[in-house]
């Protein structure tokens, strides 16, 4: 019985014991919550702070300390950004009178016509009639008294070119300048006190910061969209491509929107809107704006002179693969291998040899032959250049007093870059094997045969293996 009784006891005391731990647990959790509360309230205050990349008056998350609104940002420059209407005529091309008659060719004809036409004085078209074509883009205020930078493409050909304030006022504008290889134009409007847009610098831009593009998108209005960017220093080769260091993002952009600003969370113009990437026409969040820098170098050669000069260094590179850059004892694979030196050009002239590999300009990083061929451009004829080379495996610096670039020059002519493509059968390039060459490649000196210089991906010697850099 006794022994039962303690049984029975033995829960009473053991529920006892439980309900005491489960007080002083509830009262600890309620002094936690209070702490923890309180601890948090002083953490929130803390990160209520202003970011430093956080636009002036732009709310805050308390969590991430990022802007939750970038109203007054928007507020602030969307001003500075205009509709650009670019009016053509579709003017229709010379004729030459029954030119597809299918007498042509026959022998008897040709001897009244000329073969294929030849002979027949060319009918001038009456374009007085013609159809009036509107083109649509945007641009950007850059300084109060009217000055306006868009791209090249927006008003190219354009007879008439209106610019649309957000306030629908409009103004007539003049072309100053217009620059295709950089798809640049800087037009001018008669209008003071103007708001404008600072430009910034776009070599401190990072991959990952906030941006945000203003424009006119298929003429709906102004918009504003926000992303990232996605990359720098891309080249697209879908315009003229002369001259590209584009910045990329994935800020909505789509038609209309050419010409626009890409800002910065500190309001500043990092680029103008230039391009997309798109299989259907509309945005798939790969854009493409030139930088800020490079808008500014040519915008400021536009209003002083109506055109674009650049420094020319005479040579033609070649893309940079690893194992050109491990034979020629390259610790990194980063600069541009020189396949050609034109004759009495500023490289030939400061000793620049084929095989040395350009890996700096004035000390900046030369990263490939399009890098190479922007920090050229942005100098003015007969500017002198330091060039940090590698010859023999062996560091050295010459410097270059640069010629200038003609408008008539193709790419070839030029610091450009020798990509391989040959349109021959192969899909290659070589040149005969120098002692010169061969002692590059660590050959013997009486090696022969053709180096392979490029090598088109999409070809025959590419599905091979052949790479630049073999010897035939």
């Amino acid at each position: 019985m006794k022994m039962n009784n303690q049984q029975s006891q033995i829960p009473k005391r053991r529920l006892v014991a439980v309900c005491a731990i489960g007080l002083l647990l509830l009262a600890g959790g309620i002094f936690s919550a209070f702490a923890f509360e309180g601890l948090s309230l002083r953490a929130g205050s803390a990160t209520t702070a202003p970011a430093t990349n956080a636009a002036p008056g732009a709310r805050t998350s308390l969590v991430t300390n990022a802007p939750v609104s970038y109203a007054d940002l928007v507020s602030h420059t969307a001003p500075a950004v205009v509709t650009i209407y670019a009016e053509r005529r579709v003017r229709e091309p010379r004729q030459f009178p029954f030119f597809n008659n299918p007498f042509f060719g026959d022998p008897f004809f040709d001897e009244f016509f000329g073969k294929d036409g030849k002979r027949l004085t060319p009918r001038e078209p009456d374009n007085s009639e013609a159809p009036r074509q509107m083109g649509l883009g945007s641009g950007v205020i850059v300084m109060a008294d009217g000055y306006i930078l868009t791209n090249h493409h927006v008003i190219d050909g354009a007879d008439k070119i209106k610019v649309e304030f957000a306030d629908k006022r409009s103004y007539e504008a003049k072309v100053v300048g217009s620059d295709p290889a950089s798809d640049l134009a800087a037009l001018k409007i008669s209008a003071r006190n103007l708001p404008t847009l600072p430009l910034g610098d776009s070599d401190k831009a990072r991959v990952g910061d906030v941006v945000l593009a203003i424009g006119n998108p298929m003429g709906v209005g102004q918009t504003v969209t926000m992303g990232i960017i996605s990359a720098k220093g891309r080249a697209t080769g879908i315009g003229d491509g002369s001259f590209e260091d584009f910045i990329q993002t994935d800020a909505p952009i789509n038609r209309g929107n050419s010409g626009g600003a890409l800002i910065d969370t500190q309001g500043e113009l990092i680029g103008i809107n230039s391009q997309i990437l798109s299989p259907s026409g509309g945005s798939i969040g790969i854009g493409f704006a030139i930088p800020s820098n490079m808008a500014r170098n040519v915008m400021d050669q536009l209003i002083k002179s109506g055109k674009a000069r650049r420094g020319m260094l005479g040579v033609i590179v070649q893309p940079l693969t690893s194992d050109l850059a491990s034979t020629l004892g390259l610790a990194d694979v980063r600069g541009a291998l020189v396949s050609q030196v034109n004759a009495g050009g500023a490289a030939e002239k400061a000793g620049i040899r084929r095989g040395d590999v350009i890996t700096a300009v004035n000390g900046a990083p030369v990263n490939n032959g399009n890098s190479l061929r922007n920090q050229i451009a942005r100098m003015q004829p007969g500017s002198e250049v330091t060039l940090t080379i590698t010859r023999d495996g062996r560091e050295q610096q010459v410097k270059a007093a640069l010629a200038e670039l003609k408008a008539d020059k193709g790419i070839g002519e030029e610091v450009g870059e020798n990509e391989g493509k040959s349109k021959g059968k192969f899909g290659l390039s070589v040149e005969p094997l120098t002692p010169e060459l061969a002692d590059q490649l660590a050959l013997k000196s009486d090696t022969r045969g053709l180096a392979v210089m490029g090598v088109d991906p999409l070809g025959p010697a590419a599905d091979a293996g052949i790479q630049g850099g073999d010897v035939i």
